[in-house]
């Protein structure tokens, strides 16, 4: 329990696409929940379950990449993938011109963006604040 937000966070260690499945449909009993989807290979590749399986049981779900809520998902936050691929191959540039690993700086994201799917926000019963759509980097309709 985080106490000062009076939030209970759970936490499910998903191996394979039943454990996914078994693991949103038991967290779907408990009220008023959501999911937030860390990312990794394996929930990139079964985002399209993940996504249905959230739509269908109701559940606010937030990712950290864009495109989750292209494909349905309600909502994402997190760094520009663009850009920090862009900054990887500036350095391997550097590097293939001599310059050392370890003398190159640590790089942080720069840009975090917010995105939005209304689509979906209708679909789980959710009205967006206004003031969280003008915030929003992009919006999917």
């Amino acid at each position: 329990m985080i106490a000062s937000f009076g939030v209970q966070l759970s936490s499910f260690i998903i191996r394979n696409v039943s454990d996914i499945e078994r693991a949103i449909d038991g967290f779907s009993i408990q009220p008023h929940g959501g999911l937030i989807i860390l990312p990794g290979p394996f929930t990139v590749v079964h985002r399209d379950l993940i996504i249905s399986l959230a739509i269908r049981h109701a559940l606010p779900n937030v990712h950290a990449y864009r495109y989750y809520p292209a494909a349905g998902g309600l909502a994402s936050y997190g760094v520009d993938n663009v850009e920090s691929y862009q900054g990887a191959a500036s350095y391997v540039d550097r590097i293939l011109k001599g310059e050392k690993p370890a003398d190159l700086p640590v790089q942080l994201p720069k840009t975090f963006r917010l995105v939005i799917n209304l689509k979906s926000a209708k679909a789980l019963g959710l009205e967006v604040p206004p003031t969280l759509l003008a915030r929003a980097d992009e919006v999917i309709e």
